[in-house]
């Protein structure tokens, strides 16, 4: 049986190891349909997190599983679904992408930082009147951390690390191959 190795922290220098051109550019901004999806991220003192790593991936407009490569080498005109973003030193990340579709219509979101031992990983549902059938599942007080908050050009998501308001983050248990 092969398991798999535990994680390694291999911060803090995410901010300049891992990042590539047009990374947080899912699509160009100001391209049809083009909205902003940001956030703060936010550890347990309530300090931004100046050299944290996101990465996203979502469906597309119409819901469906985006299967193209590109995500490494953006043409500026193939949507992959999949991007990633440094934190500046307010904690602040961005991503220039399309609204996801789909009944359950969610970012899926991973974080690195400083400290961690593995990556966390979260979802960013978009508002809805009728919570999809996941959030039906979490705790009424802590569904409102898996729910970003809409803004005339997209969506916010701040994300807490530990502490009060702390995000809920996913256990995918372990790889028992």
């Amino acid at each position: 049986m092969r398991r798999s190795t535990p994680g390694q922290t291999v911060g803090p220098f995410y901010h300049y190891a891992l990042p590539y051109p047009g990374d947080h550019t899912l699509v160009p901004p100001g391209s049809a349909n083009a909205i902003r999806f940001h956030g703060t991220v936010i550890d347990g003192a309530g300090d931004p997190v100046p050299d944290a790593l996101l990465e996203i991936w979502q469906p597309a407009p119409d819901g469906s599983v985006v299967r193209r490569a590109g995500s490494l080498h953006r043409d500026g005109f193939t949507f992959t679904g999949w991007g990633r973003a440094s934190t500046d030193t307010t904690g602040h990340f961005s991503f220039s992408t399309l609204r996801p579709g789909g009944p359950d219509a969610f970012f899926a979101v991973t974080v690195f930082a400083r400290g961690l031992l593995d990556r966390l990983f979260t979802r960013a549902y978009l508002p809805s009147p009728e919570p999809a059938p996941f959030l039906k599942g979490v705790d009424a007080e802590r569904r409102g951390t898996l729910i970003a908050v809409a803004e005339p050009q997209g969506f916010r998501f701040d994300i807490r690390l530990q502490g009060d308001g702390e995000t809920v983050f996913l256990n995918f248990g372990t790889d028992e191959r």
